[in-house]
Parts: C-alpha cells; sequence; structure tokens
C-alpha cells in the first residue's frame, strides 16, 4: 500500500525520474501506473537494483537487510521504510523537517520512521528543541490500513458480518461476537485492540518499544522517558495520538500555541479546535490540536494525526529524496 502512494507521490511532486523501475514480491502479476503508462513490477532483481541510482525500498525487514547495506555499498542512495535499520547507529534515522541534518554524503543507506511516532517527532520538534521536553507519555490510535492491505480486507469483511444484526428489535445496543481475526490479533470492526505487533517478556509491545526508541534517535534526546500504549482502532488511514509532554520548565500556553504554529510540517488547530483521522487522510501535514494544561504544572496535552501511508511512510521517503536533490548529492552516477 506504502509503495502504490509512493509512486503516485514522485508523479504529483514531479521527482525526476528518468526511468522507474517498480519490484514486487514475485508471487502474482503485478504493475504499476506511471505518468499514463503501465509498468510491471516483477521480481525483485539484485543487478537492475544496483543499477539503479536511488532505490526505495517498501517491504519488510527482511527484504531491507538481504539488499540495502549491498546496494548502499556500490554507491546506490537507499531510503529504507522497514524497521531494519532504525536504531542502527550507523544508519540516519530522518524525518526532513526535524533532523534532516542527520544526513551525510557518505551514508547511503536510510532509514524513515514508524509512522506512529513520526506524528509526534514531528509535533514536538520545535517545543522540544526550544524548551525540552523530558517526559512523555501517550496513547496511539492506529489506522488498520498500517497493518496491511490483508488487514483492511478483515475489517471491512468483519464489518459487513457485523453490519446485519447492528441493533436490536427493541433498539438496545447488541453486544457482538467477537468475530474470526486471522491477520490482526483479535477481531478488530467495532472494536479497540490494544496490542501493535507482538509482546515482549516486560509487556511491552514491539510497536510501543519502536515509539520510543525511535523518538530519542530523531530528537537526539537519549534520556527522554517513554511511556505509550499503542492501540489499533477499526480507522482506515489516519493514526492519531494522544500525547502529554512533560517540559524542562513551566511556559505559558500562548508561548507552546507560538511554537507549534510555527513548527515546520505541522498544521494545528486554535481555540478548542482538532483534527480526526478522516480529515487528514490524503493530506501531507501532520495535524495536532486540543493544546491544554496536563496534570502537572510543566505538562502540555495535545492530540495529533497524521495520515500514515502519506508522512508516515511515503511521503517522508519522497522528502528524504528531494532533500538530497536539494543538496545536489542525488544524481546519475
Amino acid at each position: 500500500m506504502v509503495g502504490r502512494e509512493l509512486v503516485a507521490l514522485l508523479e504529483r511532486r514531479r521527482f525526476p525520474v528518468g526511468e522507474l523501475a517498480p519490484f514486487s514480491s514475485g508471487r502474482g502479476r503485478a504493475a504499476v501506473s506511471f505518468r499514463g503508462r503501465r509498468i510491471a513490477a516483477p521480481a525483485v532483481d539484485p543487478r537492475a537494483l544496483a543499477d539503479c541510482d536511488l532505490v526505495f525500498l517498501v517491504s519488510s525487514d527482511a527484504v531491507a537487510r538481504a539488499h540495502g547495506p549491498r546496494l548502499a555499498a556500490r554507491g546506490v542512495w537507499v531510503i529504507d521504510d522497514s524497521s531494519a535499520f532504525r536504531l542502527d547507529p550507523r544508519t540516519p534515522l530522518v524525518i526532513p523537517e526535524v533532523n534532516a541534518a542527520a544526513l551525510r554524503p557518505d551514508r547511503r543507506l536510510i532509514a524513515g520512521p514508524n509512522c506512529t511516532m513520526t506524528g509526534l517527532g514531528v509535533a514536538g520538534a520545535l517545543l522540544h528543541r526550544a524548551v525540552g521536553v523530558r517526559e512523555v507519555r501517550l496513547a496511539s490510535y492506529q489506522a488498520v490500513s498500517g497493518a496491511g492491505k490483508a488487514a483492511l480486507g478483515e475489517l471491512f469483511a468483519q464489518s459487513r458480518a457485523l453490519a446485519r444484526t447492528a441493533l436490536l428489535a427493541d433498539g438496545r445496543a447488541p453486544t457482538l461476537p467477537g468475530g474470526k481475526a486471522q491477520v490482526l490479533p483479535r477481531a478488530i470492526a467495532f472494536n479497540a485492540v490494544p496490542q501493535v505487533g507482538s509482546f515482549l517478556p516486560d509487556g511491552e509491545s514491539g510497536e510501543e518499544k519502536k515509539v520510543a526508541a525511535e523518538l530519542r534517535k530523531i530528537w537526539g534526546a537519549p534520556s527522554l522517558r517513554v511511556s505509550a500504549t499503542a492501540v489499533r482502532v477499526p480507522t482506515i488511514r489516519g493514526h492519531a495520538l494522544a500525547a502529554w509532554l512533560t517540559l524542562a520548565r513551566r511556559v505559558p500556553l500562548s508561548r507552546a500555541e507560538a511554537l507549534l504554529a510555527r513548527t515546520p510540517g505541522l498544521r494545528l488547530s486554535r481555540r478548542g479546535g482538532y483534527p480526526t483521522p478522516r480529515e487528514a487522510g490524503g493530506k501531507d501535514p501532520v495535524f495536532a490540536g486540543r493544546l491544554r494544561r496536563g496534570a502537572g504544572p510543566r505538562e502540555l496535552a495535545l492530540w495529533i494525526v497524521s495520515d500514515n501511508l502519506l508522512k508516515g511512510a511515503a511521503l517522508n521517503s519522497a522528502q528524504i529524496a528531494e532533500e538530497l536533490l536539494r543538496r545536489r548529492w542525488l544524481g546519475p552516477r
């Protein structure tokens, strides 16, 4: 799903593609549309990848590990959307609006961030630089598209099945059966599932660990305390976060609002306004609203929404490539 969004973005943003070479798993016939042409997407060919100037890896960790380092060593720029290299100290983990300075001409393998963390990574970046964020508590409400096409199919199938028994004759809301879940850990239709990824021995999920570790790296804040609960909800696209940020010092709410309003890549709703996943879906920026005081004198509460397929993945990769072009690092080899 991210790959198709990326191809569409490259066309919409007029990225200077001389030749597009799309690849797929090879398990079936696949093709993509680009600039009015239908281009076949065969199984991955390592030799063809090595002939490219820029490779976007939008696949699994295993595929990234098999191809990313080898291609970078041969001088190919590689922008990887998997989690394989995000925490590797030698690999830049980049959100261009936040830490484009992490890019280096001799580090040709570049990691894109977790789609859940991206919204907070953008929204809190200027606040962190100006005041200092010491602690983050957050709960995510993650769209089903983040789990892939098969998970969306499961949501739609379960929704159709449950809609046939949506209301009892007397108007009371029914107790719905759990339904069958094959892709996600529990039935997702009309439900909320507090598990994204496998659980680790300490009780945290893989997603929760990723959010904490990647936010520290993106912000350059190794001592940042992060507590997260990741929840899958039956929305289609657009991850939402409820975040509580404890600052290094107390600041007036007006000062915090002014910083958020100036944050690159962020669109802030004021005076009690707020974004929702349906409104943010298909749009490029990160959206935020409901800025208010938290429980402590240095704590701020914020609601954040971003399209997980765009800024959370495909758009961020395209922006990294555009930054390489701007610096004149990317060109025919």
